[in-house]
């Protein structure tokens, strides 16, 4: 049996032609981590509703996290928290950015510690809610592996990627 994978969309969730929807409709088995408020994000509720997913999920769990799901993942591993096996994180956002939404509660201090599991950081160079730079730095604190895939927005469904086999791949070497 496959580890199991939690989705952690962004603000707004991810819509039905996202790549997270998308492999979810392909992976019913994959798990998307419901938040309360999508719209408002609060950082402590967001972190808490990670972690009772994760505890049910169990230690194999992966973490496939898009936007501000990353900085959730990140918040969430700074502190107690149930084991995980690897996180996927694409398009790290800067929540102090020029671009960043209003009405986000928590995240103006992104963790900078080490993930204690594998991560790979997924890098647009032209994504508007977090510079390339802002998010290689933040790779390198948590310890990332780095992959940058060139233009590519903030790698949504506006960037039109579809399921984003390239995405999927790097998904199936962390499950490895």
């Amino acid at each position: 049996m496959s580890a199991p994978v939690l989705i952690l969309p962004g603000i707004g969730n991810s819509g039905p032609l996202h790549w997270q929807s998308l492999w979810e409709r392909v992976h019913p088995e994959f798990v998307r981590v419901q938040q309360r408020d999508w719209d408002r994000p609060v950082c402590e509720e967001w972190v808490a509703t990670l972690e009772a997913a994760v505890k049910q999920a169990g230690p194999q769990a992966i973490l496939v996290a898009h936007s501000l799901g990353c900085l959730t993942v990140a918040h969430w591993a700074s502190g107690p928290h149930s084991p995980a096996a690897a996180a996927l994180l694409v398009a790290v956002p800067d929540p102090n950015g020029p671009n960043c939404p209003k009405g986000i509660t928590g995240y103006s201090l992104t963790p900078t510690q080490l993930l204690p599991f594998p991560s790979t950081v997924v890098i647009s160079a032209d994504d508007p809610y977090g510079s390339a730079e802002h998010a290689e730095r933040l790779a390198r604190a948590w310890g990332s592996r780095v992959v940058h895939i060139g233009e590519c927005g903030h790698i949504n469904a506006d960037s039109g990627l579809g399921e984003w086999r390239e995405g999927y791949d790097l998904l199936e070497q962390l499950r490895a």
